[in-house]
């Protein structure tokens, strides 16, 4: 086949399940552990996985109770990782909302020289009163100022990465001449959000820009996906959602005029795997005993917006939620977590045992050739371009994942033995762009 799946490895200290901590081979402090993610990197970029990604949020997400919440800052984190690691790329979170264009395009583009080639930027607007409240405001700004604010910022982060030359350095030491000041440029750039001179004081990345990654599923993240973003990180529970969503984020990226095959959509998925169906079931049983299931409701009313007292572990959700358009905060999340327990006739303990392990991503339980299986079929039924993987726990579940999923899917043709590129783009097939300074109009 000559259409083959992406892998991105999602990383969350001892993993996404949130009682993962808890287990008897897990080390509660990993998360501040430089050398416990530099492993990591290390198993996935074994598995020639295109990627490894840090969320992050300028806030404290969870109740230091229930599980680890000292996180480290993700660009410092993939400076260290690049070190040890020679291919696979980095992709940290950076939010638009708390952030000034000029400081994070030189972030980006230090990482991206550091690496190689190997940087990626995962765009968010950052929902949530709490980070309002770090950055000197007393309200969350309104969803389409939070996405107007971001499609601005990277066009600006764009025009200060085109604000050199790929020539601009010239390192002429006979002429004693270092490089051409007419290839280095300001961008003058005078917004609603920003006014920006330049130029950086980078040279441009390796691959032009860092790799452009979007998170967010509502219709505002779509259409800043659709004119941005080169991967898309989603969360779907079901096969004919993530049709549905495929579909629709394909077609909105031919509208604004950019090839689809330029925007990578990768679901994310918990892979729950055992050697036996048993085996599988038996972890995943042993996980959801480990959740407090106190703390995990006081997480699912803050996310849908309630009040703790209205929610019965043993009854299913009230029916008065709020309206999706009443929501300001990760609209997509809240409407996929509201389906999934009406769908399913879910209880409350029983939806905090679904999210347990992906927080509403689609978590799947069973063999290694299950888990293959599986994926397969989303990719080929025009689901998925690749996926987020998100094990459960660390280091085991990307272990299995590498060692036991990853040599089937390679056996059925569907994914690489080696890497064939070096820069993170190259992985995920994607040109470099041209510099907007200085392209030849066609």
């Amino acid at each position: 086949m000559t259409r083959q799946l992406h892998f991105n490895a999602f990383l969350m200290t001892t993993g996404h399940h949130e009682s993962s901590w808890r287990l008897p081979q897990s080390d509660p402090l990993a998360g501040v552990d430089i050398k416990h993610y530099q492993r990591l990197a290390q198993i996935a970029e074994r598995g020639k996985f295109d990627s490894i990604f840090f969320a992050d949020s300028p806030q404290l997400v969870a109740d230091v109770g229930r599980r680890p919440s000292g996180y480290l800052e993700p660009l410092q984190i993939l400076t260290a990782v690049s070190t040890v690691t020679e291919r696979i790329g980095l992709v940290a979170t950076a939010t638009t909302s708390y952030n000034e264009p000029y400081n994070l395009a030189r972030a980006f583009a230090s990482l991206d020289h550091i690496s190689g080639g190997r940087a990626g930027w995962n765009i968010v607007t950052t929902a949530g009163l709490d980070a309002a409240q770090n950055f000197n405001l007393d309200a969350l700004p309104a969803h389409g100022d939070r996405y107007a604010r971001a499609a601005e910022f990277v066009d600006v982060a764009q025009k200060l990465w085109d604000s050199w030359d790929d020539d601009a350095v010239l390192a002429d030491k006979d002429a004693g001449v270092w490089g051409d000041n007419d290839r280095v440029r300001t961008v003058d750039h005078r917004g609603d959000y920003f006014t920006v001179r330049g130029p950086l004081n980078v040279p441009r990345p390796v691959q032009g820009y860092p790799l452009l990654v979007q998170a967010g599923s509502s219709d505002d993240g779509k259409v800043l996906a659709s004119k941005y973003a080169e991967a898309v990180f989603t969360a779907q529970q079901t096969i004919e959602d993530a049709r549905a969503f495929y579909s629709d984020l394909k077609a909105r990226t031919i509208a604004v005029g950019r090839d689809p095959d330029h925007i990578k959509i990768l679901p994310g998925i918990v892979p729950v795997i055992g050697s036996t169906e048993a085996e599988a079931r038996a972890l995943d049983a042993e996980l959801d005993r480990l959740i407090v299931p106190e703390y995990a409701l006081l997480q699912l009313a803050k996310t849908l917006k309630v009040d703790p007292s209205v929610l019965s572990l043993d009854e299913q959700l009230p029916e008065n939620l709020l309206a999706e358009d009443d929501i300001e905060e990760a609209k997509s999340r809240y409407t996929l977590i509201v389906e999934l327990a009406r769908r399913e006739s879910l209880t409350v303990r029983e939806l905090i045992g679904r999210l347990g392990g992906g927080r509403g991503h689609h978590t799947f339980t069973g063999t290694p050739e299950q888990v293959a299986d599986a994926i397969e079929e989303w990719f080929l039924g025009g689901a998925a371009d690749g996926f987020n993987i998100m094990p459960p726990a660390l280091p085991s579940g990307l272990e299995i994942f590498v060692d036991e999923v990853v040599p089937i899917l390679r056996a059925r043709g569907l994914f690489r033995s080696e890497y064939t590129g070096t820069t993170l783009r190259e992985h995920y097939g994607l040109p470099r762009p041209a510099n907007r300074f200085t392209a030849v109009p066609v």
